[in-house]
């Protein structure tokens, strides 16, 4: 059963889109791409959310599919520990962040 976890995250004060979408293509993207556990990673630029939408505002939603959340989460703590430092040091506001652990409902 895939589990995906969405990311709601909103930028620093100051920090481009341009920027921060960089870091994604050039860093995020290929961190992720070498971590076992992920399936899937993407990140979406949020362009509009419904009125009934409260904790943001957000710039920014990640969904990462992966193959066991608790393996996922020691392989994050230990092979992606820098890039999770660099991204709330430079681009992210981490009190904003937010996520949720979804499963998949099957069809």
């Amino acid at each position: 059963m895939p589990i995906v976890r969405f990311v709601f995250a909103a930028l620093k004060p100051g920090v481009s889109a341009a920027d921060y979408e960089r870091f994604e293509r050039e860093v995020d993207y290929v961190t992720a791409a070498r971590l076992k556990t992920i399936v899937s990673y993407r990140t979406h630029r949020i362009t509009e959310t419904g009125a009934g939408l409260s904790g943001g505002p957000w710039d920014y939603v990640e969904r990462i599919e992966v193959t066991d959340r608790a393996a996922y989460e020691v392989e994050l703590a230990l092979a992606g520990k820098e890039l999770i430092d660099e991204l709330y040091e430079k681009y992210l506001d981490k009190s904003k962040t937010v996520s949720v652990w979804s499963e998949l409902v099957e069809p």
